[in-house]
C-alpha cells in the first residue's frame, strides 16, 4: 500500500512537473515571460495608409467665443493612448472596393444556387460547414462563355419598368451583414454559474430589448445597404443644380481621389467591419499576431488627432487665421461671404490638397466634415471620464429621434470657419446622408511604442 501510494505521489509529481514545464518552456517548473519568439519586444508595421498618433493629453473643448451659445463642448483636460488613423478621409475608390465585394459576393452567391463549386467544399473548410456557406473566390466567373451565369446575373440589375438599359446594377439589392460583439452591453450583465444563466436585458441589432439568454445575445447581426446616397447633393441645395455631382461624384474616375459622401454613419461602420473582416481574414506570416480592429474613432480621439499636438489651438495648422502668411487658404470651406472658390475649390476637392498637420493628418478642418463613433449630448462632457472618453449608446427602435444623434466633427466645404475649429462639434442622424459628410478610420495600437 505504501509503495502503491509513493508511486501514484511519484507521478503526480512528474506530471505537474511536466505540464508546468510545458508552459514554462524550459521544464523547471516556473513561470516565464512567454513562449519561444513572443518574449521580444514587438513593433507594429503600419497599416497602409495610416500614420502613427502618439499618446499624450490635451484640454478637449473650445477655444473659442462659443458664437452659437450651443454650451456643449466644457474645456477640460483628458488623457489618450496611441492609435493609428488614416492619413486622409476615405476617397471614392477606397468605398468602391467594398461595394464592389459586397456586389461579386452576391453574385457568386446568386451563381452558387446552380453551381456549387461557387461555394467552399467541406475538405476545403472544415469537416462541417456553418450554416451560411462561405463562398470560394478562387472560380472565375465567365460571362461570356456561359450563357446560364449571365441569365443567372441578369436578376442583380434592375428589372422591367425600372430598367433603361439592361445592364445597371440595381443598387437597392447591394447589402452588408455582419456580426459583432456589443462588450458594453455584456460588461454590465452578470453570469450565475449556480443557476447557469446570464441575468438583465440587452438590447439586440433591430434596437429592441430582450431578456438576455446566452453569449449569442451579445452578438449583433446588422444587415447595412451599401451603396452612397448620391441624390443627397440635391436634397441638400435643393435649388442649386447638382444633378452632375448625383450621377457621377461616386462613380466617374475623375472623383477617384475625393473623399466619399453620401453615407451614413451605419454604412461607415459597416465599412470599418467590413475593413477588419478583409484584415484577420488574409494569410499571415507565423508569428504575426492578430491586428486589431477597425473603427470609427471616438470623439476625443479624433479632436486629439486634429490638434496634430499643438495645445489651446483653434485650427489643426494653428494660430487663429484660416490663412497663411501670403494669404493662401489653409483648408476648402465657405470663405468670406460665400465665395467658395475663393479657397481653390468650389465643391469638394481630392484628399491632401492642403498641408497636414504635425501629426501628418490631411483635411481635419475642412473638405468634408467626419462622422465619429460617439452618441450626441449636449451634456456628455459633464460626466466624461478623463482617460479616453467615450460616450457611446445603442439606441432601440422606439427610442426618440434624438437618442440616434452622432458626432460630427471637422467642418466641410459649405461650411463657415467657425465648424472647421477644432473644438467644435455638431451632430446628423445616424441613417442620414449628406454631400458634405464623409469619414475616416482608426486602429488602436497594440502594445505601446514606448
Amino acid at each position: 500500500m505504501k509503495k502503491l501510494l509513493y508511486f501514484t505521489v511519484t507521478v503526480g509529481l512528474v506530471f505537474c512537473a511536466y505540464s508546468c514545464g510545458r508552459t514554462s518552456y524550459g521544464y523547471t517548473g516556473e513561470l516565464s515571460r512567454g513562449t519561444k519568439g513572443t518574449n521580444k519586444k514587438l513593433k507594429e508595421t503600419p497599416p497602409f495608409g495610416m500614420v502613427y498618433v502618439p499618446q499624450g493629453d490635451y484640454l478637449i473643448g473650445g477655444n473659442d467665443q462659443d458664437i452659437l451659445w450651443a454650451m456643449n463642448a466644457v474645456p477640460h483636460g483628458i488623457t489618450i493612448n496611441e492609435f493609428w488613423m488614416d492619413q486622409t478621409e476615405i476617397t471614392n475608390y477606397e468605398y468602391r472596393q467594398f461595394v464592389s465585394y459586397v456586389r461579386d459576393s452576391m453574385a457568386r452567391a446568386l451563381l452558387g444556387t446552380s453551381d456549387e463549386s461557387f461555394f467552399l467544399q467541406p475538405e476545403d473548410e472544415m469537416e462541417e460547414l456553418p450554416e451560411k456557406r462561405p463562398l470560394d473566390w478562387r472560380v472565375r466567373i465567365n460571362t461570356r462563355k456561359n450563357e446560364e451565369q449571365r441569365t443567372l446575373l441578369r436578376e442583380m440589375n434592375y428589372q422591367g419598368a425600372e430598367a433603361m438599359n439592361g445592364r445597371e446594377v440595381d443598387t437597392r439589392r447591394l447589402v452588408y451583414e455582419y456580426a459583432w460583439i456589443d462588450l458594453r452591453q455584456a460588461a454590465q450583465s452578470r453570469y450565475d454559474p449556480e443557476q447557469k444563466k446570464y441575468s438583465g436585458t440587452v438590447v439586440n441589432a433591430k434596437g429592441e430589448q430582450e431578456e438576455i439568454k446566452d453569449r449569442g445575445s451579445f452578438i449583433l447581426r446588422e444587415i447595412t445597404y451599401v451603396y452612397p446616397d448620391t441624390l443627397c447633393w440635391i436634397r441638400d441645395f435643393i435649388t442649386s443644380y447638382n444633378e452632375p455631382f448625383a450621377t457621377s461624384y461616386f462613380s466617374h474616375i475623375a472623383y477617384n481621389d475625393y473623399p466619399v459622401v453620401g453615407i451614413s454613419w451605419k454604412q461607415a461602420t459597416a465599412f470599418c467591419r467590413w475593413r477588419t473582416n478583409m484584415l484577420q481574414s488574409a494569410p499571415r506570416s507565423k508569428g504575426v499576431l492578430r491586428p486589431e480592429e477597425y473603427r470609427l474613432p471616438n470623439e476625443a480621439e479624433w479632436e486629439y488627432a486634429a490638434r496634430g499636438g499643438l495645445k489651446n489651438q483653434l485650427y489643426p495648422w494653428g494660430g487663429p487665421y484660416t490663412t497663411n502668411q501670403e494669404g493662401c487658404f489653409l483648408a476648402n470651406f465657405k470663405p468670406q461671404r460665400g465665395r467658395y472658390a475663393l479657397d481653390g475649390g468650389v465643391y469638394t476637392m481630392p484628399v491632401g490638397s492642403y498641408e497636414p498637420n504635425d501629426f501628418g493628418l490631411y483635411d481635419m478642418s475642412g473638405n468634408v466634415a467626419e462622422w465619429v463613433a460617439d452618441s450626441y449630448d449636449e451634456a456628455s462632457y459633464n460626466i466624461h471620464n478623463d482617460l479616453m472618453p467615450t460616450y457611446a449608446t445603442n439606441p432601440k427602435a422606439a427610442d426618440h429621434s434624438t437618442h440616434k444623434r452622432k458626432v460630427v466633427r471637422g467642418g466641410s466645404w459649405k461650411d463657415i470657419s467657425y465648424f472647421l475649429q477644432c473644438g467644435t462639434r455638431t451632430f446628423e442622424y445616424q441613417d442620414s446622408t449628406k454631400s458634405f459628410i464623409g469619414f475616416r478610420c482608426i486602429r488602436s495600437y497594440a502594445g505601446t511604442a514606448q
